[in-house]
């Protein structure tokens, strides 16, 4: 059996992974070494995002993200984050994994400092909505990641804390649920950064993030217009009919100012993407949860990718039969229209 030591084992991650975790390290210990040396019971504003202050240090909109202010949410990061955000610079690269995690932690936290000062000029209490709010932590790209799961692989069922057991795209509602609940009882910061992270994300890997090994008429594709990833089926069947409305009302607008990228009929006004398409994209993602599935039943195995694998059918096909759904690989789900695949 073959032994890594602890440098072969750093040697193994991704580079854009390898200098998040290096910097969360950095960034959270020393932010916990000053509290502890000053005995400092207010925020660092060099290091957090306090919206009374934040303006004089512009960087901390992204650099917060660094900074766990205690040992537990140090831990539960370095736990949860690394390995999330390994497999998905395996399957995006460094490049797009640096552009998804800026866009997420820093559109975030300009929405949070937004709404902090319109609740100063609304309330006019200075010292809780400027001073006596402040952001941190990794809530917002903890979301985030959950929206790319969603995209990647949203029937695939993950056990948590040992008993229960639910589909991945049921995650970041659920993440959502919490952060009102915590909101409503009073504790709007940090967790209100969740819904904020939670849409940022999905509008940018439903109409932005380049596809750059998809190339179709003669350049990369961007963004996802699946059914399977409409904004619709984050909710509940009951909110459907608000949701389709809000969402046909803001995208006509945000195409009508070439806000978003044109990508011909788009889902979530009830239209159907082009069968190529459409077939191409679906065909795509089956090949993606059927790797993971590999890597996940193969974890220790370094020569999994020499395996023999399934023959997939081709892009596009006189039957239409013969392109499978990852739906159809799950047993079927609801698509935006209410009913099942089957």
């Amino acid at each position: 059996m073959a032994v890594f030591s602890p440098l072969q084992l750093i040697a193994s991650i991704p580079p854009v992974t390898r200098s998040f975790v290096a910097a969360t390290l950095f960034f959270s210990l020393s932010y916990l070494y000053l509290q502890f040396k000053f005995g400092a019971a207010y925020p660092l504003p060099y290091l957090t995002l306090v919206p009374g202050t934040s303006l004089f240090y512009p960087w901390t909109f992204f650099t917060s993200v660094f900074v766990e202010a205690s040992i537990f949410e140090l831990v539960f990061t370095l736990i949860v984050i690394p390995p999330s955000l390994r497999y998905l610079e395996r399957l995006w690269g460094g490049v797009e994994t640096i552009k998804f995690i800026a866009v997420v932690v820093t559109l975030s936290n300009i929405i949070a400092f937004c709404v902090n000062w319109i609740e100063f000029a609304l309330l006019g209490n200075a010292d809780l909505f400027l001073y006596g709010m402040w952001y941190h932590g990794q809530m917002a790209l903890q979301v985030g990641i959950l929206v790319a799961f969603t995209q990647i692989i949203p029937e695939h069922q993950v056990q948590l804390f040992g008993v229960i057991r639910v589909r991945v795209k049921t995650l970041p509602m659920a993440y959502v649920t919490f952060s009102t609940a915590m909101c409503i009882i009073g504790f709007q910061c940090p967790f209100i950064v969740i819904q904020f992270g939670w849409l940022v994300s999905w509008i940018w890997l439903r109409f932005y993030k380049k596809n750059s090994n998809e190339i179709m008429n003669g350049g990369p594709t961007y963004g996802d217009r699946s059914e399977t990833f409409a904004l619709v089926n984050s909710f509940p069947p009951l909110l459907h009919t608000p949701i389709t409305f809000l969402a046909n009302t803001t995208h006509k607008y945000a195409s009508r100012f070439h806000l978003i990228p044109s990508a011909g009929a788009d889902l979530e006004a009830n239209h159907t993407q082009p069968v190529n398409t459409r077939a191409e994209a679906e065909r795509r993602r089956a090949m993606a949860l059927k790797a993971l599935d590999q890597r996940l039943a193969n974890p220790a195995n370094t020569s999994s990718a020499a395996q023999p694998s399934r023959p997939q059918p081709p892009a596009s096909s006189s039957k239409p039969e013969t392109t499978k759904t990852p739906d159809e690989h799950e047993g079927g789900d609801l698509g935006a229209s209410g009913k099942t695949s089957r």
